[in-house]
């Protein structure tokens, strides 16, 4: 099985994608591709300075560039995170037992979160974290297209509880998204 999260900025795929790794998923993220590209660069991997890279990738390369890259690395029983283009989740649903996930979580309460995590480029006011994330939901096919990704989910999780119930819903998500083989249930 491979699970590929997409969301709203501090919608909660990082602490899906920790506890999923506790379960030995092994863990890739296509905001990891545009980190070791910036790193090779000697560029900050700062949000807009990903979301720049990110869409001059996909802008050269194709809009599934960074599925494609990750896709060489994927083996069963892994995570993808950081999926925020369609063609990413149509180059990756070539993969057997693929299923997304869409997290999302209601704005001030994301903010919040975003503010507690402290990360280089998060915005510092709720102004400025609903600008950004306007600016990162385009409906151009070759930058981030969040909404798109969100309605392309097999199975969605509104993060708004306590971290059990989040760690509760993935674990019924899986449970019903296994292959037949592995959950012990035959289907037709």
């Amino acid at each position: 099985m491979v699970i590929g999260l997409t969301g709203t900025n501090a919608a909660g795929k990082g602490e899906i994608a920790n506890y999923l790794k506790k379960r030995a998923f092994r863990y890739f993220s296509c905001s990891d591709v545009l980190r070791e590209g910036l790193a090779k660069l000697g560029k900050e991997p700062s949000r807009d300075n990903l979301i720049v890279y990110g869409n001059e990738l996909r802008n050269k390369y194709g809009a599934g560039v960074l599925a494609k890259r990750l896709i060489l690395k994927i083996k069963s029983k892994s995570i993808v995170d950081s999926i925020r283009n369609v063609e990413e989740i149509k180059e990756l649903r070539m993969l057997p037992h693929f299923v997304l996930v869409g997290v999302d979580a209601p704005v001030k309460l994301r903010f919040k979160r975003a503010l507690k995590r402290n990360r280089i480029g998060d915005a510092e006011t709720l102004k400025d974290f609903v600008a950004k994330e306007k600016r990162e939901n385009t409906s151009d096919p070759k930058s981030q297209q969040l909404v798109k990704c969100l309605k392309e989910a097999d199975f969605k999780i509104i993060n708004n509880g306590t971290v059990k119930e989040l760690y509760n819903k993935i674990e019924r998500i899986i449970h019903h998204a296994l292959p037949s083989e592995q959950n012990g249930v035959l289907k037709r």
